[in-house]
């Protein structure tokens, strides 16, 4: 008869199912016997596998923002710690880092890129949920928007003609506030360079996400509608995004603004600029 395996047999000591750290009973021989160690991909091999695929911009965006979000969690939503800020500068440090191409990129980044449309359309639910709002409120914030958008306008042209700021920064300073894709489009048109409305776009929008909401703290300013229009007009979509963390009303009525704001901003901004002597 077969030995029984859980007697003193130093050999089979302890528990048969490998309760030894490190070790295993071998199927054949019933003896103990050192665990095979797992087989691991190194970082350069997954690096290497992504990078030859479409995977890699989706996959560094995606751990980038998943990444810089639990940090700002973590840190009670400090503002300072902006998620997009964060993110943004942890893509540029990895993409100098690797020597990663920005074409190669967004290759898979485009697929988040993508989103932005739908994103962007799905405002409309809050906006109905708050109509009723909306609509008592309608003639105020139309003026405000149209208010605000010479405001931006004017004031950041003005102070950079005063820096001593070229012709082409100044009319790429013209819509910073505006949503990014009407951005660049008035920057076009009007003699600007859209490649810097945008990198002046997304500054703006980071800046008002980070400091909008301690301004109306220090303002004592409480009403959300106020806020939301603010914060929309001068942050766009970043700024948007911020406003409904601090609630759905906010959230609102800064989708609204940030609408009225890119509408209004492509008709009046080609003006607004040959009458300052700025556009073409």
């Amino acid at each position: 008869m077969a030995a029984d395996h859980g007697g003193t047999d130093p050999q089979y000591a302890g528990d048969a199912c490998g309760d030894r750290a490190g070790h295993e009973v071998d199927p054949e021989s019933h003896r103990w016997r050192k665990r095979k160690p797992v087989n691991k991909l190194e970082f350069s091999s997954i690096w290497v596998y992504l990078s030859a695929t479409p995977l890699l911009g989706l996959t560094l965006t995606l751990a980038a923002y998943l990444s810089a979000y639990a940090l700002y969690r973590r840190s009670g939503y400090n503002p300072l710690l902006n998620p997009v800020a964060i993110s943004v500068s942890l893509l540029i440090l990895l993409l100098l880092a690797t020597d990663t191409r920005y074409d190669d990129y967004f290759d898979g980044a485009q697929f988040v890129h993508f989103l932005l449309g739908p994103a962007t359309v799905a405002l409309a639910v809050p906006l109905y949920q708050q109509l009723g709002r909306l609509r008592a409120l309608l003639i105020p914030i139309v003026v405000s928007v149209f208010t605000g958008i010479c405001v931006a306008a004017v004031s950041a042209v003005t102070s950079a003609w005063l820096l001593g700021a070229s012709p082409a920064t100044l009319l790429s300073l013209a819509p910073k506030s505006v949503t990014a894709p009407v951005a660049m489009g008035i920057a076009e048109r009007i003699g600007g360079l859209p490649s810097l409305t945008a990198v002046l776009v997304v500054s703006t929008g980071i800046i008002g996400a980070i400091a909008g909401f301690r301004i109306f703290a220090l303002l004592g300013i409480t009403d959300d509608s106020i806020k939301g229009i603010a914060i929309g007009v001068t942050s766009h979509g970043i700024g948007t995004a911020r406003a409904f963390q601090a609630s759905p009303e906010a959230g609102a009525f800064a989708g609204l603004a940030m609408a009225l704001s890119a509408v209004g901003s492509a008709l009046l901004l080609p003006w607004l600029t040959a009458v300052l002597g700025f556009g073409r």
